[in-house]
């Protein structure tokens, strides 16, 4: 069934975001209808109440409050989580060095009433006055024109030691109806839209953190995915020229790559991943959105190391129930 729904995905996501909530919407009021007039029918004819009509109906009511809340209320309530990450490689220069990450953007789906939400989202990640920045891939939903009426929102977005980024599985243009040539061209201006915005760029390479004579290393891979995802991933240009002495941060969208690539072929002490935006739905603690991920969101120790997976701010389809959109500081400390 996942397998069946991931398979549909490039072709369902050629819709605009809004597409997604009325479809459901029309959904639910034609069921509605439905079950009114069922009940209609059943008190003229005076038929005796079954258990499983109510049942359906309550599961009606209950769907419509999911519906609303998830598309009105849940994509509002964003949430600022705290970790502590220790190491004993970090140097002394940098205990109590604070990283901000935020993922999943989709840039695509903060128009109309939704726009001032980004100003507030925004205005919540300077808050935290972070030394670094990291952004963890989808900006965009389909193609870089998505960007333009956000370039103020992002040039606010800002910290002593800059931003870096990494390009996500929507940032690939996969989803867009463009030949080739006009994909590769939307990768260059994806691309280039961050650099612009002073961010480092991070595209299977690595960015450098001093503090005196000390350092840490901020390393990107391209997206890595499974399957239909794009993997263009390659761990070894994103740390050519550092040895396994040095302290690395990577930044990897797609968290499966993980285990696949970064725990056997690095001695990255930390990962920060996003892609699975928690599901976006969750369900008396259960997240069906998320059948067959190891990783769907939270933190993951393998030994002395980690992974983060963030549930993000944004996605295509505006909806939270359960799962808030979130931005994450992470403190690192010098294991002694």
């Amino acid at each position: 069934m996942t397998a069946t729904l991931l398979a549909m995905l490039p072709a369902i996501i050629l819709f605009e975001p809004d597409t997604y909530v009325y479809a459901l919407t029309t959904v639910m009021a034609a069921l509605t209808l439905l079950a009114v007039l069922y009940w209609v029918y059943r008190l003229r004819h005076r038929c005796r109440r079954r258990w499983s009509s109510v049942l359906g109906t309550l599961l009606l009511a209950a769907g419509w409050y999911v519906l609303l809340y998830g598309s009105f209320v849940g994509i509002t309530q964003l949430q600022v989580r705290h970790l502590v990450f220790e190491s004993a490689d970090l140097p002394d220069a940098f205990d109590g060095y604070r990283i901000l990450q935020f993922s999943d953007a989709h840039l695509g789906s903060f128009n109309g009433w939704r726009r001032p939400l980004l100003d507030r989202f925004v205005d919540s990640i300077n808050a935290q006055k972070a030394d670094l920045i990291v952004f963890t891939g989808d900006i965009q939903n389909k193609v870089p024109h998505e960007l333009k009426p956000f370039g103020r929102q992002l040039r606010r977005i800002s910290a002593p030691d800059g931003v870096c980024s990494v390009l996500g599985n929507h940032d690939y243009s996969d989803y867009a109806d463009v030949d080739e040539f006009e994909r590769t061209a939307n990768i260059g201006r994806v691309c280039s839209a961050q650099q612009e915005l002073g961010w480092h760029l991070l595209n299977n390479g690595w960015h450098r953190i001093r503090r005196d004579s000390a350092s840490i290393f901020i390393a990107g891979m391209e997206n890595d995915g499974e399957g239909r995802f794009p993997q263009f991933g390659n761990i070894s240009s994103a740390l050519q020229g550092l040895n396994r002495r040095s302290f690395v941060v990577m930044l990897e969208h797609d968290p499966s790559s993980w285990r696949r690539k970064i725990l056997p072929h690095s001695h990255c002490q930390l990962t920060l991943s996003g892609h699975t935006h928690g599901g976006q739905l969750s369900l008396f603690g259960l997240r069906p959105l998320l059948l067959g991920y190891p990783t769907p969101a939270g933190l993951y120790r393998e030994g002395d190391r980690a992974l983060y997976v963030t549930t993000g701010i944004g996605g295509v389809i505006p909806i939270r129930f359960g799962v808030p959109p979130e931005i994450v500081v992470i403190t690192l400390k010098t294991r002694k």
